[in-house]
This record gives C-alpha cells, sequence and structure tokens, in this order.
C-alpha cells in the first residue's frame, strides 16, 4: 500500500508549537496606558536559558540511555516515519483480497493460492496463505499465526513505552531544574531585584519539561498506538480470513464474518454494497509489506 504524509500530525505539531510561541509574545497592555494587547518578540528571550535546556533535554536523554538499549534509538527515525508518513492499513482492502481467495480456492482448491500468495508483498498474509498451500495442520497454523500476532503487539508495546517513559522524565527534570533555580535564588535571597529573574529561570525549565512531554512524548506515543490498531486489526482479519478458506467455508460467509470484524462506521459502507447486488470485489492493487 502507498505511503501518505499524515498532514493531521504535522499540522498539529504546527498549531501546536504556533500557540505557544502566539502565547508568548502576545503581551496585554495595562489600562493605564490605554489597555489592549500587543506583539512583542523580545519575550521570546525570556523563555530561553541554556542551563535549564541542559537539565532537561540532557537529563531525559540520559536517563532515556540508562532505561533503553542503543537499538531503541536507532529505531526512532523509523517512528517518525510511520507516525508523519505511514503504510495505509485498509482493512477493507484485506477482507476483498481473502475473498478473492476464498472464491479460487473453492474452486480450484488450496494449492491454487500458491501463485496469489507469492504475488502478495504483506509478510504475514503471504507467509498465511503459503502455510495453507503446503497443508500444515489447522491447529498449527493457527497457532503459528497467533505468535506472530503476539510477538508484533509486543515488540510494538516495548517500542511505546520509550515515549512513555520519556513524558513522565519531561516534567520530573523540569521540576528538578526549579529546584535547582529556587536553591540558588534563596543563596542570594538579600538581593530583592535578582528575585525575579531568578525565579523566572527557576520556572522555565517545568516550562520545558511539560512542552518537551506533551509535543513530543505523549503524541508519539499516543500515534504509534493508533498505528498498531489499524495494523492489528488488518492481521485479526487475516487470521480469520486464511483459516475460514482453509476450513472450506463459503466465500460470502467469509467476507461477512471479515466485514463484521471492522467497527460499525465503517461495515454500512460494504454492507450496503452487499446488499445493493453487486457484491463482486474489486481486486486490490494496493498491498502492503508489514514493517
Amino acid at each position: 500500500m502507498k505511503k501518505k504524509i499524515d498532514l493531521m500530525s504535522i499540522s498539529g505539531l504546527v498549531f501546536g508549537v504556533a500557540l505557544i510561541v502566539f502565547g508568548i509574545i502576545l503581551v496585554q497592555i495595562p489600562a493605564e496606558k490605554g489597555g489592549g494587547y500587543e506583539i512583542v518578540f523580545t519575550n521570546l528571550r525570556s523563555f530561553y536559558d541554556g542551563p535549564s535546556v541542559a537539565i532537561v533535554v540532557g537529563g531525559v536523554l540520559a536517563t532515556l540511555m540508562l532505561s533503553f538499549p542503543i537499538e531503541q534509538f536507532a529505531r526512532i527515525p523509523k517512528h517518525m516515519r510511520i507516525i508523519f508518513r505511514p503504510q495505509a492499513f485498509v482493512p477493507e482492502d484485506y477482507i476483498e483480497i481473502i475473498t478473492e481467495c476464498a472464491k479460487k480456492a473453492r474452486i480450484n482448491g488450496l494449492l491454487a493460492l500458491e501463485e496469489d500468495a507469492n504475488s502478495i508483498q504483506d509478510a504475514f498474509l503471504k507467509n498465511s496463505l503459503q502455510m495453507i498451500v503446503d497443508s500444515i495442520d489447522p491447529e498449527k497454523v493457527k497457532l503459528q499465526m497467533e505468535s506472530w500476532v503476539d510477538s508484533v503487539e509486543e515488540r510494538h508495546i516495548q517500542e511505546r513505552a520509550f515515549y512513555d517513559k520519556g513524558a513522565a522524565l519531561g516534567p520530573a527534570f523540569g521540576m528538578i531544574g526549579t529546584l535547582i533555580g529556587l536553591i540558588n535564588m534563596l543563596k542570594v535571597l538579600e538581593d530583592v531585584e535578582s528575585v525575579g529573574p531568578n525565579m523566572a529561570v527557576a520556572l522555565v525549565t517545568t516550562f520545558y519539561g511539560s512542552c518537551l512531554a506533551n509535543l513530543f512524548f505523549i503524541p508519539i506515543s499516543n500515534k504509534l498506538r493508533v498505528r498498531h490498531d489499524e495494523e492489528y486489526l488488518c492481521m485479526r482479519i487475516i487470521c480469520e480470513g486464511v483459516q475460514s478458506i482453509q476450513a472450506g467455508e463459503n466465500p460470502k460467509v467469509i467476507r461477512d464474518k471479515l466485514v463484521h470484524l471492522l467497527p460499525e462506521y465503517r461495515q454500512a459502507g460494504l454492507l450496503e454494497d452487499e446488499g445493493g447486488g453487486d457484491s463482486k470485489p474489486k481486486k486490490s492493487k494496493s498491498k502492503s509489506k508489514k514493517g
């Protein structure tokens, strides 16, 4: 299947950063000076502090290095591609492919599916069809497919744990930076003029930690979960469909069974198409290589 740029993810990131910057530079004018608002770009300088960046970003990075192997860091670019330019897992396409395979197997036998299996790019669907072509025991086919699904789910959970950990560490190191700033401020408390600037520097670390967690780690973890759910649904459809083909079930029964695995809002169009008299599945030209 083709990869498409996820405009929602890009727009959300840009919109979130833009709103924060807008909130920083938009300043309210006191009533005695006429009231209203004005934009002050120099305010951005007040929100930059080198030691605070070092404490938050460096602390989060160091703790993640202690908590996860280097391979997890090497997969970050892959995760960014999954978020911003993901593979399109379309369950309706898999349903049509499996329905066509069921029709061919019912007429010509399971061996007729060998050519279809070899032409499919999706590794999970290809291997699953190959097992039934090779006449492997149905129970072993079921166990093998469930094992593949479980391994994919476990791998995705481990990858999301990296970003969940980062989301927890961001505010924590922000608070550590704030405590360091407050301690330094209390040491020179007799200098009244320095209290305000030192307090601002102390609080900016909390700001960095919150932004890092809520604009980076949490959205990435949630979007990876969404991508997993999309892939997992297609894998469930493949499991049910391949086992049904091996059991020799009627193609229409198989299609109905698979359609009802979809969320209700996605079932309606397929059920209407079927009821409209033109239920012949279209040949899907887009296939996915599962990562």
